[in-house]
Formats: structure tokens, sequence, C-alpha cells
């Protein structure tokens, strides 16, 4: 399971032509490179936001994942859960709709949702 998310968006020829004149100089070793060190220097002075707004609603940072076992056990007690992820949030493959459905209250993710296309329909209406 990989800890990183493709993600896509334009950038003017004349910005990406500055961006490939660092790399040609040995500042970055790649496009990849200069835009992760971009990002990380944009959230660096928002950490105490980040930290805050994480605290306010007891979110989980990192990878969150969930196994069919915790959700049969949540069943038997009959209780349902709250899921709130900054990071990535995995539902495991053998988790069925009816399961997820049964024993996940509400879902919010900041980053990405891993689960089967069924599970992701069946929950559908409970993300946040």
């Amino acid at each position: 399971m990989s800890d990183t998310e493709k993600v896509s968006f334009n950038l003017s020829v004349v910005d990406l032509g500055k961006v490939d004149l660092l790399i040609e100089q040995g500042f970055y070793s790649s496009r990849t490179d200069f835009m992760v060190t971009a990002v990380r220097s944009q959230l660096a002075p928002h950490a105490v936001n980040i930290d805050d707004a994480v605290a306010k609603r007891s979110m989980i940072v990192g990878v969150h994942a969930v196994g069919r076992k915790t959700l049969e056990d949540l069943q038997a007690k009959h209780k349902q859960m709250d899921v709130s992820v900054v990071g990535l949030l995995v539902l495991a493959q053998d988790v069925a709709p009816e399961l997820a459905r049964a024993t996940i209250r509400s879902v919010r993710i900041r980053g990405a949702f891993h689960a089967s296309p069924e599970v992701k329909e069946a929950l559908k209406n409970r993300l946040q």
C-alpha cells in the first residue's frame, strides 16, 4: 500500500520552464522533487492551524486501516463508529457493503479513501 497519491494540476509553461531550469542547475532532482518541496514549504507555516483543527475534530493523522473483524465486533455490540482521518483511510477488501453501512455512521477524510467500489457506494451518503 502506497502512502502517496498522484495529484495532477496545470502550470503555466513559463513557470514549468523555471522549474526545469532549477532542475537543470541541480537545485532539485526532478519536477516531483520540486513540487513536493513547494507543497511542504507552504504547509509548514500552517502547522499550528492544522494541529488545532485535527485536535478539535478528533481526527486521526496518517494511515488508518479498518478491518472486517473490527467492524464485526462493533456490529455484535450494536454500535457504530465515526471515522475522521487526515491522510489515508483504508477499509479492508473483505469488508462487505452491508457491514460497512451497519457499522460506520460517518466518514470524514481529508486525503484519500481506499475501499472497494461497492463499499464506497454504500457509504457515499455518509461522507462529509
